[in-house]
Parts: C-alpha cells; sequence; structure tokens
C-alpha cells in the first residue's frame, strides 16, 4: 500500500505525464466543467466512476456514499444533485450499486452498526419493500446481488421525486440511470429499469408542478 511519501511522489509523475500529451492540460483543466452525467455511487474503494466508465476529468460529475444512497432528507446528496442539475444542467443522472457491496451486506446483519444503524435502515426499508422476491432466492449471495439491483432502483426513485429532476425532465429531458458495476468482472450493466410501470399509481404523489 501507498504511505503518504508514495502519494506525492505519484502526483508529480501524473503531472509530468499529462504535460508530456498535452503542454496546456492543466490550463484548459483549470477553465471550467460541462459535464452531461452525475454520477452516484459507492464509496468502495474498488469501484471508480472514471476509470469504469472511461471517462476523462470534467466530464462527469461525481457524488459517492456507502451504497450507493439517494437519500431525500441527506443535505449532502442534495445539494450535490441540486448543483449539477440545475447550474451544471447534466443530461444523465446515474445511480450505480455494484455487487458484493459490503454496504448493502452490512445492513443485512442483525447486528449493531452504531452511527452506521440509520444509513443502513434506508437499505432494510428497500428489502422490506421487496421481501417476498428477495426471500424466494435461496442462494444468499445471489439474494444479496438482486438487492444490489433493487436498492439501485429505489435510489433512482428517490431521485424521480425531487423537484430538480422533475423540472429537469420538463425542460431538457433529463434521464435517470440505473447501473450495476460487476466486481467480478468489471462489466458495467444496465438494468433498463421500466420506470413508468414502477411508478404507475404513484407518481401523482410526487409530482411537483
Amino acid at each position: 500500500m501507498a504511505n503518504i511519501t508514495k502519494i506525492f511522489e505519484n502526483n508529480k509523475k501524473w503531472i509530468q505525464e499529462k504535460l508530456e500529451i498535452d503542454a496546456d492540460y492543466f490550463t484548459k483543466l483549470s477553465q471550467g466543467q460541462a459535464p452531461e452525467f452525475l454520477y452516484i455511487g459507492c464509496s468502495d474503494s474498488r469501484v471508480t466512476a472514471e476509470d469504469l466508465m472511461g471517462v476523462k476529468p470534467g466530464e462527469v460529475f461525481i457524488h459517492r456514499n456507502i451504497a450507493n444512497l439517494v437519500n431525500n432528507v441527506d443535505l449532502n446528496v442534495m445539494s450535490v444533485l441540486n448543483y449539477a442539475v440545475r447550474h451544471l444542467k447534466v443530461k444523465h443522472v446515474v445511480v450505480c450499486g455494484h455487487y458484493n457491496c459490503g454496504g448493502i451486506k452490512a445492513a443485512m446483519k442483525p447486528e449493531d452498526m452504531g452511527l452506521l444503524n440509520p444509513w443502513l435502515r434506508n437499505i432494510r426499508d428497500v428489502y422490506r419493500l421487496h421481501r417476498d422476491e428477495l426471500n424466494a432466492i435461496a442462494n444468499e449471495e445471489d439474494r444479496y446481488n438482486r438487492l444490489v439491483e433493487l436498492n439501485v432502483q429505489e435510489q433512482c426513485v428517490n431521485l424521480i421525486k425531487t423537484a430538480a429532476v422533475q423540472k429537469a425532465y420538463k425542460e431538457w429531458g433529463l434521464t435517470v440511470h440505473g447501473w450495476v458495476f460487476d466486481i467480478h468482472t468489471g462489466n458495467l450493466i444496465d438494468l433498463k429499469i421500466d420506470f413508468p410501470k414502477i411508478l404507475e399509481g404513484i407518481m401523482e404523489i410526487y409530482k411537483i408542478n
């Protein structure tokens, strides 16, 4: 594992590599950003948005937290969402989970996790909503992976509940996407969530004019 000194050495090498490719790299980088994507992913150190998406700095606005939650009373994620949508005018908002997620597994353990309890309770609520489907899956690993997918789905629904996303959808066609990163293969999977079907009959509750 790299120590602090090694990190700063790596930084100098990185700077030199960028300047060798483009002498104006950092001048261009400092001129601002105009990303088309807001990416909401997990804080897991093995899952880096830029690498798995193959994008460059400035192309994706990123927020990460444990188990990629979109909690409507979390000022952090709501601030990121509102800035990305209302000010940067992103065209796509992505929630990306990943298989073998430690946060998902921790939520399903009947243990006192201290400060994490209220955060993980959001995942337990997802399990409650889909309890019948999940309990019907005999293999524990498969059940956890399905919960990863359903958690992404519910976080996408939480996005659609917000005024910022609803307004952006009307004004410039912003779209919400649910993805999963397969940490075993490297594949990025589009869950192709059927939002109209999921929201049928309940959107009138969350609609904001």
